[in-house]
């Protein structure tokens, strides 16, 4: 066998920061190890040999090399798959897909029905570089763009928390998948022009494999991933300033700590947030200024990056301005929506994946959350995501000479999380809005009515019964409003607040449903589960529906009708938690005794009070634009 080239297996260095022993060289974190060779090993058979190995925890057993030809496949969405097949058979092939359109592991397992032996992931610089990709003198160390041989590491489960716990499923992905960077010629028909990335050249399907005149023609890929499993301690780390009214309602505030490799912005940029806060607020404390009214509790979690397991055992086993522009007037200018009650508005988006760790209060104990990020500004760059993301160049020196100079926009940030989280524990009555609620399950109903409703009428499934139920709700919410605003809430009885407090902090509790995702662990809220459908509506509706679009089936389109009745009975049932009580002798009897638990998360692309490594981005001209993302409960009044 004759080896023709060998991909890279660490990052280039440029300084003493990744040649640190520590730095942990690129992998894909629970794939699973090479299997036996796909094609027969041929003597002198020329190859391309891309080699991994690993010695970090989270690993899925040793393995061997696999063997085939290399086919581009895009983004590895289910898409992209269907038509490569249809260009070229792909039973035994090795596919390289770039980062975007599809989560990490969904890569490897849209391939799998195909025969694909084994996925490679790289990051295309269009993507992530608007193009640019000499390090001589356009990427780190002389701007924030990322090096060639940058690696994005990540987790490729498709599970959150801890995957030895019995509450977990077993992995449901079983290629081979490896990560490269961009520094590393396809034969075969030009990819269509939404394949295009940044390189110099004709994306092609592949041959498949190379180019006739290529060096590498006739050659297979090699592949070998040495990922082995080893079972390490990881801790969450929790501190609690107890109410001096409410004890027993509590605001949590997290952030993890665990980086894949330095972590100067994820997620040391949120951890150097909430430290700073809980220094202020600590001090306070000590002089004898001031206690929340609710209690406070801060979590550094531990192991966010393999699956968010710190914050997910947490939830099993605890539930129950800047310059002249303030950071609202920045985010109403740049980062905003117009609402049919309030005109333009900020714009917050929904935290409907497991993306970080607010997904275990989210999305299975049904916990208000809010997630915070001090972004760039993305009408100058088309990078997906900060370009050092998850590679040995997100260091301090990036941080400080790219990302925030002076550290400016950490302080930005560390105000305005602790003031809203000051709200949160403090206010008499709890800042959230269930009108907003309303509101976008009325925007959602339009666009499901727009996409659904002819097809879904076509197969004698009605929408009636969730329009009714979207009705029911939002009287429901202008009810409340009307009774919250028509009290004198400062003269009214504890029991009484308390009342509306349950009837704001236990709304979403309502639209947990755990029969609602059966294949689904941990996603039970009917309104904000993940999907992979890319519609801005019902999670569940929708990925039913492009199911039953797709096969024709009647049993998924009995499916569809049967998320339709999930989703009509969620939504009328949490209205019903928001009409009043009605007054009997019973005051004593106004709220169930459910502590309150609203989580407050911040990260980057978003930003607010649970930080997982808000990631302050600072793009190249040093323009801020600010956006909050949070499942809305409200906004903050």
């Amino acid at each position: 066998m004759t080896v023709l080239h060998t991909a890279r297996e660490r990052e280039k260095s440029y300084g003493p920061d990744q040649e640190d022993p520590a730095v942990v060289q690129p992998y894909a974190a629970y794939s699973p190890a090479g299997q036996p060779q796909v094609r027969p090993s041929i003597p002198n058979l020329p190859m391309v040999s891309i080699r991994f190995s690993s010695t970090l925890a989270g690993m899925l057993g040793m393995g061997e090399m696999i063997t085939g030809k290399l086919v581009y496949a895009n983004q590895g969405k289910p898409s992209d798959y269907m038509r490569l097949n249809e260009t070229l058979d792909l039973r035994g092939t090795i596919a390289i897909t770039r980062y975007g359109g599809a989560g990490r592991a969904a890569k490897a397992i849209n391939a799998a029905p195909y025969g694909v032996a084994g996925v490679l992931v790289y990051t295309d610089p269009l993507d992530i570089n608007d193009g640019l990709m000499s390090d001589a003198n356009e990427t780190y160390p002389h701007s924030w763009y990322m090096p060639p041989s940058g690696v994005e590491r990540g987790s490729f489960s498709t599970k959150y928390g801890d995957l030895l716990t019995p509450y977990l499923a077993a992995k449901d992905m079983n290629l081979p998948l490896l990560l490269i960077g961009y520094h590393s010629q396809l034969g075969g028909e030009a990819a269509p022009t939404d394949w295009q990335g940044g390189f110099n050249c004709t994306y092609n399907f592949g041959g498949p494999g190379f180019k006739p005149e290529s060096e590498f023609k006739d050659s297979d890929v090699k592949l070998e991933v040495f990922n082995y499993a080893e079972q390490r301690n990881s801790s969450n780390v929790m501190g609690i300033i107890r109410g001096s009214v409410e004890p027993d309602r509590y605001v949590i505030y997290g952030n993890h700590r665990d980086s894949w490799v330095h972590g100067a912005i994820d997620p040391s940029s949120g951890t150097s947030v909430m430290l700073e806060v809980t220094r202020v607020l600590g001090r306070m404390l000590k002089q004898g200024r001031w206690r929340p009214r609710r209690s406070i509790i801060f979590g550094s979690w531990g192991a966010e990056e393999f699956g968010l397991i710190g914050s997910a055992e947490y939830t099993e086993v605890k539930a129950p301005g800047l310059e002249s522009m303030s950071v609202y007037d920045n985010w109403i200018r740049y980062f905003n929506r117009t609402s049919p009650a309030y005109g333009t508005i900020p714009r917050v988006r929904y935290l409907s994946g497991a993306g970080s760790d607010y997904a275990g209060f989210v999305h299975y104990l049904g916990i208000t959350s809010m997630d915070i990020a001090y972004t760039y500004d993305q009408t100058k760059t088309k990078a997906r995501i900060y370009p050092a993301y998850h590679t040995a160049y997100d260091t301090f020196d990036y941080a400080s000479r790219y990302i925030d100079p002076g550290f400016t926009s950490h302080q930005a940030v560390a105000r305005t999380a602790g003031n809203v989280l000051l709200r949160l524990a403090d206010s008499l009555l709890l800042p959230l809005n269930c009108s907003d609620y309303a509101e976008s399950l009325e925007g959602y109903l339009a666009t499901a009515v727009e996409l659904y409703q002819t097809a879904l009428t076509s197969h004698s499934i009605s929408m009636e019964p969730l329009k009714s139920a979207v009705v029911l709700f939002r009287s429901a919410a202008t009810q409340l409003d009307q009774f919250i605003h028509g009290s004198d809430l400062a003269n009214e009885t504890p029991l009484k607040v308390r009342r509306f407090n349950d009837q704001l902090m236990l709304l979403d509790r309502a639209f947990l449903d755990p029969q609602a995702f059966p294949e689904k662990y941990g996603f039970r809220h009917v309104i904000w589960a993940s999907s992979s459908a890319g519609k801005a509506t019902f999670p569940g509706l929708a990925d039913a529906f492009a199911r039953a679009s797709s096969s024709g089936l009647a049993r998924d389109w009995a499916t569809a009708h049967h998320q339709l009745s999930i989703l009509s009975q969620a939504i009328e049932g949490a209205a019903h938690t928001l009409l009043d009580v009605p007054s009997t002798s019973s005051e004593t009897l106004a709220g169930p005794r459910v502590s309150l638990h609203l989580y407050s998360s911040c990260r980057p692309t978003q930003s607010l009070l649970h930080f997982h490594g808000a990631r302050w981005l600072r793009p190249p001209d040093r323009k801020y634009r600010y956006s909050l993302g949070f499942k809305p409960l409200g906004r903050v009044r």
